[in-house]
């Protein structure tokens, strides 16, 4: 009796326990998950002391707003393919010889005609306004004056072009092409003073032969101003060709910028067989300029929106519409997590060419998470080596240049004229991988990354990026800029073309893009590259506020230069 007492007591007892224990419990797994939901992010001060925090195989990463998101593995995956190399790059290479046809400089010049030009931008602009200087000359059969490079834009650098690019390489290498001085002679005791005029953009051959041509004779010396994209994309096929003749072999840097420059890529390739160069486009002006917000609230709003009042004829009205659409450069963490998601791990080594980065450490901190290998020519070099350089821009941009070019894999996340010099250099020589992101759709993905898993995202970024990898036919030709994408100086390597298709399979499937890759790739670009009006013709300026002519970060820059001549400048690299 006592033990059917002391049986029944026992049994009560649990009966109270068990729903104890289970509330314990309970609580115990909601403050679990509250910890969890509240750990720090790489975005936290301690994450910004100690970059190379992570133990695990995989570590959480916030959204632009501080949003977890999900767990990132620390390793890109296994992928079908090599991250280092492109597809097919073996079957294609540069050509720029001419054909037959192409006269000698020395048959078709004309004495008496003198053609000089100013151009406009930092570096990377004033590289396209002297390659096509160059073929505008040719048109004119003229003789081109060595160009006189901007010294008063937005980057403030007094450099000439003899102390950026090696002069004398650049006048032997073209002399058959066309006849090139270093400055006007002097007839009869006097120097012919050019008549200053400007020509609109893209600029056919026949807008040059009725425009400045009638000039040329009457004046026998001209000076194009503003000389940058005044050349029309499509051209005569040797002209595209003297075209890449000057940007891939004739415009060559001074010895010393190339020699630091390749003092930098010696010192990456020490520390790892294979880097990524990227150009991070994120500096306060930019963003201002570009309407861009990301998540910071009223502080970011008032820091950007103080920028951007210089601006007088700059106006935002929906910049959460410019993002969506793709408008506005990526974070440093978007670029990240795209750049995981296409296979590489957090042992890559980056080199990050960059201006002053909005917000600094904070903003850098959740990509130097994810690749704690993360260098510059400020990291890589001492001082007293930087120091004929750090005074002066463009040069500083060349040096940034060479290390990108070499680099096995170049990403950017913005479209501007670096990107775009780098893109067709490295078609050029070879379809090195260059990662231009599919901005359009990642935004997208980037806005609703809260409901995905990380292998979902990562799908779906690499199904964006087909056709913005720097493969052979990614952009058909004629579209795009030519600087960005030279086709018609892309020869294909008949023979091992043909054994290629003799065995199909044999490269893998996917190696080729599809009809649909291609075109996608050909809308981003139309995108980047709009045609704008020129206001050059006394076309009422007014009218680019009014018809709204803006788009994100690309600006037809002569609508605005007459007041604001920084505004033209800040895209320009």
């Amino acid at each position: 009796m006592r033990e059917s007492r002391h049986h029944h007591h026992h049994h009560h007892s649990l009966r109270v326990l068990v729903p104890i224990i289970s509330a314990i419990f309970s609580a115990l797994l909601i403050l679990f998950g509250l910890l969890s939901f509240l750990a720090p992010s790489p975005t936290d001060s301690n994450q910004l002391r100690h970059p190379r925090r992570f133990a695990s195989q995989s570590e959480k990463v916030e959204g632009p707003i501080g949003v977890p998101v999900f767990r990132v593995p620390r390793d890109g995956g296994r992928l079908d393919r090599d991250v280092w190399s492109s597809r097919n790059a073996h079957f294609y290479h540069g050509c720029s010889d001419p054909s037959s046809k192409f006269a000698k400089a020395e048959v078709i010049t004309h004495p008496n005609r003198y053609l000089a030009i100013v151009t406009s931008g930092g570096l990377n602009q004033q590289r396209t306004g002297i390659i096509d200087a160059v073929v505008a000359a040719r048109i004119l059969n003229a003789t081109l004056i060595i160009p006189k490079l901007d010294q008063k834009s937005f980057w403030k650098d007094a450099s000439n072009f003899s102390e950026i690019f090696d002069v004398d390489r650049f006048i032997s290498f073209l002399s058959k092409d066309i006849k090139i001085v270093k400055q006007i002679p002097r007839k009869g005791g006097k120097t012919l003073t050019p008549y200053h005029m400007r020509v609109p953009r893209k600029c056919n051959e026949k807008c040059y032969q009725n425009r400045v041509l009638p000039v040329l004779l009457k004046r026998h010396a001209v000076q194009l101003s503003k000389f940058d994209y005044r050349l029309a994309n499509r051209l005569d096929t040797d002209l595209q060709k003297l075209r890449c003749k000057v940007n891939y072999h004739a415009l060559r840097f001074t010895s010393s910028i190339r020699e630091m420059g390749e003092k930098l890529v010696h010192r990456m390739r020490l520390r790892s067989k294979h880097y990524i160069a990227l150009h991070l486009r994120f500096e306060p002006d930019m963003l201002a300029f570009s309407g861009c917000y990301y998540g910071g609230g009223d502080k970011e709003k008032r820091e950007l929106g103080a920028i951007r009042k210089r601006w007088k004829t700059l106006h935002i009205s929906n910049p959460d519409k410019e993002r969506r659409h793709g408008k506005c450069p990526l974070t440093p963490l978007e670029v990240g997590l795209m750049l995981r998601a296409l296979g590489y791990g957090s042992e890559v080594h980056i080199y990050v060419a960059s201006g002053e980065v909005y917000r600094g450490e904070e903003t850098l901190a959740p990509l130097k998470a994810l690749f704690p290998n993360f260098y510059s020519k400020e990291t890589i070099t001492s001082k007293e080596e930087l120091e004929p350089f750090s005074s002066f821009s463009s040069r500083m941009a060349a040096l940034d240049f060479i290390v990108c070019d070499e680099s096995d894999v170049f990403v950017t996340n913005n479209n501007g004229n670096m990107a775009r010099i780098l893109a067709g250099r490295r078609k050029y020589f070879g379809h090195k991988p260059t990662i231009r992101p599919n901005a359009k759709k990642l935004y997208r993905l980037f806005l609703n990354q809260t409901n995905s898993t990380w292998e979902a995202f990562a799908s779906r970024v690499r199904s964006y990026q087909r056709g913005f990898m720097g493969e052979p036919n990614e952009v058909r030709p004629g579209r795009g800029e030519f600087h960005e994408n030279p086709a018609a100086c892309i020869c294909q390597d008949s023979e091992a073309k043909t054994e290629r298709d003799l065995v199909p399979r044999k490269y893998g499937k996917g190696d080729n893009l599809t009809k649909k890759e291609v075109i996608a790739s050909d809308d981003q670009n139309d995108d980047e590259d709009p045609e704008w009006p020129d206001f050059d013709d006394d076309e009422d300026q007014r009218g680019f506020q009014e018809k709204g002519l803006y788009n994100g970060t690309v600006l037809d820059y002569d609508a605005i230069t007459s007041e604001e001549p920084e505004l033209e400048e800040i895209l320009s690299d």
